[in-house]
């Protein structure tokens, strides 16, 4: 992801995590003071970082001269915010106040390894696409070698992780916040993460021997060794991993057969 919808989604992360760990220690206001603050520095930093790694996003070019998709796109990103984040809002809006749960820890564990997973994707594809020597070439380094999309993994890790730390807090009808992190998931694997992605490598790669050999190898989202990913059927490829008919529905028939 490039430009605004990156510092959205890593900057509002960051966000909605302290807003969740705060549940737990609202009582001492200090805490919520530093949390907060330590929140406007990290996306200070990495919004004068992401504007000057990424650029312009040139998404927008078109946008810009159709009021009416750019109303449409800013309104979307309005309600995909809303969603997302509706463990927080709940759980900030409730006046209950339990002691220090098992499902915190779990759920800040999730979220530490989520940015962890995402930021080193990010800075290793950005480190890859920066050399000289990946021109031409599809990302396969670090992380991008067990994954054809580690930083989703993260990004979608790190928001069941909020969301399970706010379960402590959660009755009755309020479990229905879990809607968020599963509206998250549905959007990066079927709309606007994962299909459009496979549908760009698989146009500008597919062709090439090593990039089919690479996708057969690599599970589409959860890391896991080539070695391993690359000998499962691909029946349980299909239901368990996410390796869905439609992410390779751009190779020609014999690019399929020779996948």
């Amino acid at each position: 992801m490039k430009g605004f919808e990156t510092i959205l989604w890593k900057y509002g992360s960051r966000v909605f995590f302290f807003a969740t760990k705060n549940r737990s220690l609202k009582h001492i206001r200090q805490v919520e003071e530093i949390s907060v603050t330590g929140v406007q520095i990290l996306g200070e930093k990495e919004l004068r970082s992401l504007l000057r790694m990424w650029g312009e996003d040139r998404r927008f070019d078109e946008m810009r001269s159709n009021l009416g998709k750019l109303a449409v796109f800013w309104t979307f990103q309005a309600v995909w915010v809303w969603t997302v984040s509706l463990p927080v809002t709940v759980v900030n809006a409730s006046d209950r106040d339990p002691s220090l749960h098992a499902a915190d820890i779990i759920g800040w564990i999730m979220w530490s390894l989520g940015v962890t997973i995402e930021a080193t994707a990010d800075q290793q594809k950005l480190t890859f696409k920066n050399s000289p020597d990946s021109r031409g070439k599809w990302c396969n380094v670090g992380l991008w070698k067990l994954s054809r999309h580690p930083n989703y993994f993260g990004e979608i890790f790190l928001w069941w992780g909020i969301f399970v730390a706010s379960t402590p807090v959660l009755e009755g009808t309020e479990w229905l916040v879990i809607i968020g992190p599963i509206f998250l998931t549905l959007l990066l694997l079927f709309v606007s993460g994962i299909p459009l992605l496979e549908e760009s490598a698989d146009k500008k790669f597919g062709s090439v021997d090593g990039y089919r050999i690479f996708k057969r190898t690599t599970s589409p989202l959860i890391p896991l060794p080539p070695v391993v990913y690359g000998n499962l059927p691909s029946w349980f490829k299909a239901t368990f991993l996410f390796e869905f008919p439609f992410y390779s529905r751009n190779l020609t028939q014999d690019e399929r057969e020779n996948w």
